[in-house]
């Protein structure tokens, strides 16, 4: 077995590919009317896929609202940089970030991401 690619669930897919292709270096590679991939450097594929009843999750959870089932982990060279660009690709520094050495970020449509050294 070998793990491939990652597919997250969106309530727009075209525009998060664009938004995870800029913060990553990466490409858009195929997209459809309610699919979008990225090929990112080094092999693993990121898969935008439209739901229909996505709902934002909330990031730290909260009870009764809608969680983040999943969230992408990025390592970086310089934290301070990194966090910097990903504001400038449209991403939103979280209100809570529990460690020193990590940031939680959410992504345009709600999902948290974190980029760490």
């Amino acid at each position: 077995m070998r793990l491939t690619s990652v597919t997250v669930g969106t309530s727009q897919p075209r525009e998060l590919a664009g938004f995870y292709a800029r913060l990553l270096g990466a490409s858009v590679g195929a997209v459809e009317d309610d699919w979008a991939q990225v090929r990112v450097p080094g092999g693993l594929t990121l898969n935008f896929e439209f739901e229909a009843c996505f709902r934002r999750p909330v990031w730290p959870s909260v009870d009764g609202a809608q969680t983040a089932s999943q969230h992408l982990d990025i390592e970086v060279d310089d934290l301070g940089s990194a966090v910097e660009h990903a504001l400038a690709c449209g991403a939103v520094l979280a209100q809570v970030q529990p460690q020193e050495d990590v940031r939680v970020l959410i992504d345009p449509d709600g999902h948290p991401f974190c980029l760490f050294l």
